[in-house]
Formats: C-alpha cells, structure tokens, sequence
C-alpha cells in the first residue's frame, strides 16, 4: 500500500502562514492604490491641480496595463514560477512608489507640472507590478490552498488589501502632519510596499521547500511553456469571458468612486475634511496608530467570526463561540460609540465604509461559497446592491441614505470578489491561472483607466463655477506671497468654512457607475446561464463536481 506523503501545505498552521506572508503586499500595494482618495482637497489646494489632474495622476497607475503588461506578466508568471516572477514585480512596484514620493516632495523640480508628471511616472511603474502581485497572489493561494480552503483564503487576502484600502483611505490625512502636506503621507505608503516585499522574500524559503517536498510534481520549472493559442481558448470561451466583462464593470464602478469618495462626502453631504482634535483614538502618542488600531480590531474580528466556530467540531461549541465573539464585538463598537460617532461625519473616514464592508463581510461570504456555492447568484445580488449603493450616492440627497449606499457597496465589494476569483479557477486549469488572472486584470484595467480620469474630467466640466473660483482665488493668495502650505490651509477654509468657494456637485459623475452596475447585473445573469450548459460547477461548494453532484443524487433517489 503507497504511503501518501505529507507536504508544508498539508499543514493548516504552515498554509496560514503563507497566507499572511503572502498578504504583506496586497496589503501595501492596495494602500498606495487608495490613499490619495484621503488627502484629494489637500492635494488640490496645496499643488494648485484640478480633479482632472488627480484623475490623470490615479489613471496613469493603468497604462501599462492596458497595453498588456499584465498579460506579460502572467506569461512570465507561468513560465518563471511564482519566486522569480514575485521578486521582479515586487521591485517595480517599489520602485514605483518610491519615485511617486520623490515626485510629491518636489526632489526634481518644485514645479506642479514637474511633480504631477514624476509622480504619474511612478504610478505607471507602480500599477505596473501592482496588477501582476494580485495575480501573483492568487497563483501562490491556488498552489497552497486548493483541496483545502481555498475561497476563504483568497478572501481573507482581499481582505488585507481592504484593510490597506481602508487604513489607506482613513489615516492618510492623520499622517499628513501638522499643518497636514501631501509628502508624508506618500512616503509612509511607499514604505510599507517595501516592507511587503521583504515578506515575499521570506515566504520564498517555504515555497522552495514546498517544491522540493513535491519531487517536481509541482515544481515551478516544469510547467508546460505558454502558448498564444492558449489565451485564444480564455478569450473564446463564454464562461470567461462574461466573467472577465463582468469584473471590469464591477470594478470600473468600485475602484475609480473609492478615489473621490471622501470629497464626495464633504461636497454633497457637508462632511468635515479635518478630525476634531478629541476625536482621534491615541496609542503610544499616535493619532495615527491609534486610530489604526480601532480598524485592524474590527479585521480581527471578521476573522474570528468565521475561523474561530469553523475549527470546533461541535454544534454547541459553535454556537457558544460565535455569541462570545459578537457579544466582544459589540463590546468594542460601544467603548468607541464616541469616536464613531465623530468619525462618521469626516470624509476620509465615513469613505473608509466601504473597504471596511469588505473587511466586515469577504471571508464570510468566502466561508459560504466555500460550503454552499451560489457564486452566481451571490455575483447577480452583489451588483444589485452596486446599483442601489450609487443611486442612493447621486440623485438622493439624504445622508441616511448615504450612509446606507456606502455601506452596500462594502457589502457589494466582499460578496463580488469572495464569489468571482474562486470561480474562475473551476473555469481555468491550474497551470494557466497566472494567464487567465492576468487577462482579467487586464480587461478590468481597461475600465479602471477611462473612470480614473472620467470621473475627475466629468466633474470638472459640470462644475466649471467651482473650478475658476479655486483657480481665482489661488491666483490672489499666490500675489499675496504666500507659501503653498499657507494657501492650502485658506483655500480650505474658504471652500468648507466661510463657503466662499462653492461645493463641487457630484451627481453626473456619479450616475455613470450607475449604469456599470446595470451592465454588471446583467453579465452575472449571462454567466449563470452559460455555467448551466458548460457545466463548471459555479453554484456548487468548492470541491464539488457536476458528475460528484448526479451520482449523490442518483443514490439519493435509488
């Protein structure tokens, strides 16, 4: 009788491990993606640019990408493995990143023209390795996951790119300073790109042994090299291809809206930009770190409530664990009902609402495909709520409301990614993952591209009133002799204070997601039904099969 023997992955404490290790750069990279949403009025009024030019700086994180760079990257994914291939991109991205900071603290030139185009070049090589660490990621997940938990996995690790969404979005205007400037808060995000990276190259010491444990069965040189016929079949099939459409509309109507979310709050709902100085939650004399600490709590406890109860065999041990876990929980929100309080009145803060959802809700809804499937059904109601999130955020005017559309968008944002990426690998073959993600990003980055910019130029162009009264009054102030800082900190008193400068109306900007989101409900439904003839098994809990599912059945009936 062959003894099966056991690997690294086998064990569940080494697998987890590998998860968090791996997790290092999502969460870095989704930070520096999302934390110029933070400080957007700080950079307006400090740099002198329009939302325009922000869209134009967010947007060049997507050119390379959308001539292929992605697709590049799973091919060398594919054919280099995941050690060689992860430190390659890994270096892009901090490279990247690093020279986005040397543009925002004016290292060249102390020219606006001369910082927005260095820092556009660094966002370009950023999102160049950005894109390709996602598929990176996802490749390493399905290696050491798949036969296990695999969709709780992949949603945990979008978790930690959330919460470096979140963190992001929250705490960049805290580590601002005092007065609060653009170059600090770049140059921490820089930072933890780089520490991500070191976690990579820590988790290349299991990965090494993982392969050698395997004797070649997984070893990354003898995959089969890639072929362009290959991608051919991707793009071909239905499947995949709705799935494909289907996340570049999602995410087109997510990503791009994160990016102005908190200045929509201030402009259409009266939001405040800078925190009371008691509202913040200080820890070791850090505004920054405490205020930190409040969401890293409520991660830890969207973890709980799926892990703990998970590993207790019994029912009761269940139950009993998971009402200690929300009776904490509530415990938690209650000692910090003042600070919530304060918080959901800021911008940048109320704006974190959406990542926070997802930090809230995507291993819990990975635990559910994980065990019942659904993930078509779950990918029709996450764009229905995407719908609902940016009606609610564009023609209504009632912050109940507003509070409510963030808040299903969170919810839209886990259930969308805990059903989506899970299932494309039913779709695909193992050994083409690295292609078929890569693809994916791809096209999503086609969309992500015009809305980055679209948003910001369409707001412009129905605001034009708002935009000359900044552009006057700046020009008065800079006559005046004063230095940037100084005219950032009057423009926006002027604009949020005294309410010289007129408030930006966001609803055309806005009413365009709304029409993603219909496009989305749509190609679930498609997807739903090309899964019906091709039989991928897409509603069926991981590990199911459509063959495993009729002979059950047979059986049931025999």
């Amino acid at each position: 009788m062959e003894t099966i023997k056991k690997t690294l992955k086998d064990s569940a404490a080494l697998r987890w491990l590998v998860l968090i290790l791996i997790s290092g750069l999502t969460f870095g990279t989704y930070w520096f993606q999302d934390f110029f949403s933070g400080i957007k009025t700080l950079m307006i009024t400090e740099m002198g640019i329009t939302s325009s030019d922000f869209g134009s700086i967010i947007q060049w994180t997507t050119w390379a990408n959308v001539f292929g760079m992605i697709i590049i990257g799973g091919i060398i994914l594919d054919r280099w493995g995941i050690r060689r291939t992860g430190i390659l991109f890994g270096l892009l991205a901090v490279v990247g990143a690093s020279i986005t900071a040397m543009g925002a603290a004016g290292t060249f030139s102390d020219e606006t023209s001369s910082k927005m185009w260095t820092m556009m070049i660094g966002r370009l090589l950023f999102g160049s390795g950005l894109e390709v660490v996602c598929v990176i990621a996802m490749r390493t997940i399905v290696k050491w996951f798949k036969g296990y938990e695999l969709a709780l996995a992949m949603a945990i690790n979008m978790g930690f790119g959330r919460l470096g969404s979140t963190l992001g979005t929250a705490l960049s205007i805290d580590l601002a300073g005092v007065p609060p400037t653009v170059t600090p808060a770049v140059n921490f995000a820089a930072t933890l790109i780089g520490i991500g990276l070191l976690m990579f190259l820590i988790y290349i010491i299991f990965d090494i042994k993982l392969d050698k444990q395997t004797k070649g069965q997984l070893a990354e040189e003898d995959e089969e090299p890639f072929r362009l016929s290959d991608l051919v079949k991707l793009i071909t099939n239905r499947s995949f291809l709705f799935i494909a459409l289907l996340c570049v509309t999602f995410y087109s109507a997510v990503f791009p809206f994160m990016q102005y979310a908190p200045d929509l709050l201030i402009n259409k709902f009266g939001f405040s930009y800078k925190m009371p100085e008691n509202a913040d939650v200080i820890l070791f004399g850090s505004k920054a770190l405490g205020n930190a600490s409040v969401y890293i709590g409520l991660f830890i406890f969207a973890l709980a409530v799926t892990l703990v109860p998970a590993s207790i065999k019994n029912k009761s041990g269940k139950t009993i664990s998971l009402v200690v876990i929300l009776l904490l929980f509530a415990a938690f929100i209650y000692s910090l009902s003042d600070t919530f309080a304060v918080w959901l009145t800021n911008g940048p803060k109320t704006a974190s609402l959406i990542p926070l959802g997802s930090i809230l809700f995507t291993p819990i809804f990975g635990k559910i495909v994980d065990k019942n499937g659904k993930a078509a059904s779950l990918m029709i109601l996450g764009a229905f709520l995407l719908i609902f999130a940016h009606l609610t955020l564009s023609i209504f005017d009632n912050k109940f409301l507003g509070y409510l559309g963030l808040l299903s968008l969170g919810i839209a944002f886990s259930l969308v990614p805990a059903a989506m990426w899970p299932s494309v690998s039913k779709i695909v073959a193992e050994n083409r993952l690295g292609t078929a993600y890569a693809a994916m990003f791809t096209i999503q980055n086609w969309g992500l591209n015009a809305f980055f910019k679209g948003i910001g130029w369409v707001l412009d162009r129905s605001n034009p009133e708002v935009v000359q009264a900044l552009e006057n009054a700046r020009a008065k102030l800079e006559a005046e002799g004063l230095s940037n800082i100084e005219i950032s900190q009057r423009l926006q008193d002027m604009q949020y204070v005294t309410r010289e400068i007129p408030y930006f109306n966001y609803t055309t900007p806005i009413l365009m997601l709304v029409g993603l989101g219909v496009v989305a409900m749509f190609l679930a439904f498609m997807l739903k039904r090309a899964d019906k003839k091709q039989g991928y098994g897409l509603e069926l809990p991981s590990g199911s099969s459509i063959e495993a599912m009729e002979k059950e059945q047979e059986g049931t009936v025999q």
